[in-house]
């Protein structure tokens, strides 16, 4: 008899990116660096904008949205991870406004199941010549208002 994997939940709102923790990711402890959290939600978004053509390539000023700064970033750490794998980054949209946006994320499980920490991050669109906030593009505006986060 095979056992069958679990089925992950589906999502209400948002996107379920898989990433890898390696070995070298985590601390002396054995545990993921508390510092690496962070990185591994940057490379789930990294992959997801670049789904939509939202990328960096070295020029600034051809950089659209993809040029943006971060004002503010939280996190809580709900439980440990222990071991290198596989992983997956819950992505969504707090709040999407004219030149900047709240994104919320989960670390979790590769099936979404396991919370292992928790977060927002807030970014701010800016203008690559003058580095003040600019408005997003309206293609960047759709894909984000597909990530909204439904009101409670």
């Amino acid at each position: 008899m095979t056992a069958e994997a679990p089925i992950a939940p589906a999502l209400s709102y948002g996107r379920l990116i898989p990433v890898t923790v390696h070995f070298d990711d985590l601390d002396a402890l054995g545990l993921l660096h508390n510092a690496r959290y962070p990185l591994k939600v940057e490379q789930a978004w990294t992959e997801l904008w670049q789904e939509h053509g939202i990328h960096f390539d070295g020029d600034w000023a051809a950089a659209g949205d993809a040029c943006n700064a971060v004002k503010e970033l939280t996190i809580g750490y709900e439980a440990p991870v222990t071991r290198p794998g596989e992983y997956a980054v819950h992505l969504w949209l707090e709040r999407l406004g004219n030149t900047g946006l709240t994104y919320g994320f989960r670390f979790c499980s590769a099936d979404g199941t396991q919370t292992y920490a928790r977060g927002t991050r807030v970014l701010v669109r800016l203008d690559a010549a003058t580095m003040r906030p600019t408005p997003w593009s309206e293609g960047f505006r759709a894909a984000g208002r597909a990530l909204l986060r439904p009101a409670d």
